[in-house]
């Protein structure tokens, strides 16, 4: 004969609460302590994602933000840092695509959203200058304005009609650019980053950013005669700033804050028949400075 003075328990996931049963037994009452699950990847906000599509570009931005090279799991390779600007320490984190064009950089946006949900976008490399008072090469373009200009029209007599989509970045990023270049002018000079001279200088201006999945090396191509008709404040071309700005907007829909984004292009060449990569460097150095100049003034 077994006698029970108490509560016995078999088995799993049993729970009693405030209750006594047997000879002395008290009871009281808890409020049992729920543990918190650790913070997942997705939760903890980075700062700033970065986009790069050359290594030229991926290195001047590493060198420029004293960024480290982070591999996931998933055996992505990202490079996270920490910037200090007046009044708070930002997290960065900057990856590079897998090829040049609109679908490597959309996929490379996705990816960075994933591991690090970062609060704004910048799309930082090189770029070609198709304005000659102000994309000369050296210069750097900050654009909030992108030109997708592939979209277009053939008929049967080969005649091709373009039909561009032009898309602007949120308002809070438009005034952080337009505060920078009020406290510096337009452009804004700033000394070369690859250069024994001091005295050198190159030029930032704000402008429009026309982007498509052609590498132009035609100064009589249709497509920068149309850019110049479409609007008269394309500076430069690239092949990734289209798939930046339609990530934004697709993204757009979901109540979750979506980030912001700005194109930052060093003119690397001329978008004509001298195109090479011989200016890459420079260009690329270029950028990712101002970047560095500009993130007071985007957080």
């Amino acid at each position: 004969m077994t006698s029970n003075r108490g509560i016995i328990s078999r088995g799993d996931n049993n729970h009693f609460s405030n209750i006594a049963l047997g000879t002395n037994a008290q009871a009281s009452a808890t409020t049992p302590q729920l543990s918190t699950p650790p913070a997942t990847e997705a939760d903890a906000r980075w700062d700033l994602g970065i986009v790069t599509i050359l290594s030229e570009e991926l290195r001047s931005v590493i060198d420029e933000l004293k960024l480290r090279r982070h591999k996931k799991p998933s055996g992505l390779h990202f490079y996270q840092g920490e910037h200090t600007a007046p009044g708070t320490t930002l997290r960065l984190v900057a990856t590079q695509t897998q090829s040049q064009g609109q679908r490597s950089t959309m996929a490379a946006l996705e990816n960075l959203r994933r591991h690090y949900n970062p609060r704004l976008w910048a799309l930082v490399g090189v770029g070609g200058g198709i304005h000659d008072d102000h994309a000369r090469i050296g210069n750097v373009i900050v654009s909030t304005e992108v030109v997708y200009y592939e979209n277009r029209r053939i008929n049967p007599l080969g005649d091709i009609r373009r039909r561009g989509e032009h898309r602007q970045a949120p308002a809070q990023v438009v005034h952080a650019v337009n505060a920078y270049f009020t406290d510096h002018g337009t452009p804004a000079r700033i000394n070369g980053q690859l250069t024994a001279h001091a005295g050198d200088h190159y030029e930032v201006y704000p402008g429009v950013i026309g982007s498509g999945e052609a590498v132009i090396a035609d100064r009589a191509s249709d497509i920068r005669t149309y850019l110049a008709t479409y609007n008269e404040k394309i500076l430069a071309v690239d092949m990734e700033a289209g798939g930046l700005s339609q990530y934004w907007q697709e993204n757009s829909v979901d109540g979750a804050a979506n980030p912001g984004w700005v194109v930052i292009r060093g003119v690397s060449d001329n978008a004509d028949e001298e195109k090479g990569h011989s200016h890459h460097e420079l260009a690329a150095r270029n950028a990712a400075h101002v970047l560095s100049r500009l993130l007071p003034y985007l957080f």
